[in-house]
């Protein structure tokens, strides 16, 4: 069986002499790049099990092995760095203390090679359906599948807002940035036009999403994403100028689902709506935000049609209510790298709640988020068909 990340560190920490070891924990201290661990914390490791298991809590086993080499090449143990990079992997981005973690939009990395370069969207691709799944899932139970219209005939478009600068500056949200890029790398992978804003109020944002509702080129798309990245309550998304003295400055979640619903947005009419939201909604530790709204009742929209006012809509949350989400300061949050790596390399054979699942059960892994507690969930689904993306057809 494989060794765990505290297990290679154990090795590395137990072939340590006494004095390098101590060079270690002073180094670990002093650590400028990002930040250390407090002297205190280390004067309570009694070994090199103690000592591992202090790595990992406060880097998480992505970032624990990384930070390790790091300063045991800064103290002139080079040997046992490389061999821990041979052992556990060299290619994981350098990550950030617990300190420098930020209480809203997670992180490690977009999997390990999305967080190599600002370019691995330019060297990675989203896997490819072939035809032959695409014809057999259709034949086997085309009638509970979405239609999904040829590349040619179609005009998808997807909605991303992100907020990174707010006027209280202390809100600014370090490492967004890379959830832009990667969440519109994504978008554009699946053959969506993205639609984009940065840094909005309450009321733009409001402006954005109705607009977005309006345009024309819904009629001749099958579906669509809405993607929202901010600060965030339990039922709402920060505009930029929220502060202390404006905590009015906020855009209820429920309005998303109200600009696209079928009387707002018919061109949407029976076409999978899918909204990813990644903003805290509480203090506690984990994040999300739901809906609190009864299901609406169907109502006529013309002649003696009834259609159902909010249906086809599936949302995933970066977090459950009341709690928080996490961002890496640098690499962006766990939530959208998960889901973009998830949809990257299973979107050719799953539909969409196959890989909201998939998306859920990462946040399950000790081994990926080490001591922060997150769980995405599931929020508000109305699809009565399945939603394959056929991406690349």
């Amino acid at each position: 069986m494989a060794k765990s990340t505290k297990e290679h560190l154990e090795d590395t920490f137990n072939d340590l002499g006494t004095d390098e070891l101590k060079s270690f924990k002073n180094k670990l201290c002093d650590r400028k790049k990002g930040a250390g661990i407090r002297k205190a914390q280390l004067q309570k490791v009694a070994d090199a099990i103690d000592l591992a298991d202090l790595m990992v809590r406060t880097f998480t086993s992505t970032g624990a092995v990384p930070v390790a080499i790091e300063i045991l090449e800064a103290i002139g143990c080079n040997e046992p760095a490389a061999e821990l990079k041979e052992n556990a992997g060299h290619g994981l981005p350098v990550a950030q203390s617990r300190g420098d973690v930020v209480d809203y939009g997670a992180s490690q990395g977009l999997k390990v090679e999305l967080a190599l370069s600002d370019d691995w969207h330019e060297q990675l691709h989203v896997v490819l359906c072939s035809q032959q799944f695409k014809n057999q899932i259709i034949k086997e139970n085309g009638h509970e599948i979405y239609k999904v219209k040829e590349k040619y005939a179609r005009k998808r478009l997807a909605l991303l807002i992100n907020n990174i600068d707010f006027d209280d500056k202390a809100m600014t949200r370090r490492g967004a940035d890379k959830d832009e890029q990667n969440m519109e790398w994504l978008l554009k992978e699946l053959d969506y036009q993205v639609v984009k804003y940065r840094n909005l109020s309450a009321k733009d944002m409001e402006k954005a999403v109705m607009d977005f509702a309006r345009r024309e080129e819904h009629a001749h798309s099958d579906s669509t994403f809405v993607v929202i990245m901010s600060h965030g309550k339990r039922d709402a998304i920060l505009g930029v100028h929220y502060t202390a003295s404006n905590p009015s400055d906020t855009f209820p979640v429920d309005n998303v689902y109200r600009c696209l619903n079928t009387e707002k947005c018919p061109g949407l009419r029976d076409k999978p709506k899918v909204i990813l939201i990644q903003a805290c909604r509480g203090g506690e530790s984990g994040r999300l935000w739901a809906s609190d709204g009864e299901p609406d009742e169907p109502v006529e929209i013309e002649g003696d049609d009834f259609v159902h006012k909010e249906k086809d809509f599936i949302s995933l949350m970066s977090c459950t209510p009341d709690t928080k989400s996490y961002r890496h300061v640098e690499n962006g949050t766990f939530y959208v790298q998960n889901v973009v790596d998830v949809l990257m390399k299973h979107a050719h054979k799953d539909h969409i709640e196959e890989l909201f699942r998939k998306v859920i059960q990462r946040f399950e892994s000790t081994e990926m988020m080490g001591s922060y507690k997150q769980m995405a969930c599931k929020d508000r689904a109305s699809l009565p068909k399945l939603f394959y993306l056929f991406p690349g057809l």
